[in-house]
């Protein structure tokens, strides 16, 4: 339930920075408590914009703050 949270959360946030961005969560099967955020361009590289593997304890720096990916997106697109 927190990481659904935090995703839904992430994802609204970049649906509401980016217009028209499409924001898939967990397209594969995810690695077992962990939490990231990648950005795949439209040549098929993959930019990690967050990653909480190796974060914590505690549990929550395991999870971005929103406004943190944004940021990493709109330097990526940049």
């Amino acid at each position: 339930r927190v990481f659904g949270r935090n995703a839904a959360a992430v994802s609204e946030a970049l649906r509401g920075a980016v217009a028209d961005l499409p924001v898939d969560i967990n397209p594969r099967q995810p690695r077992r408590n962990s939490f990231e955020v990648s950005l795949v361009k439209e040549d098929g590289s993959t930019v990690e914009l967050w990653s909480g593997i190796g974060k914590g304890p505690p549990r929550k720096l395991k999870f971005p703050q929103p406004e943190a990916v944004v940021k990493a997106l709109k330097s990526s697109l940049a």
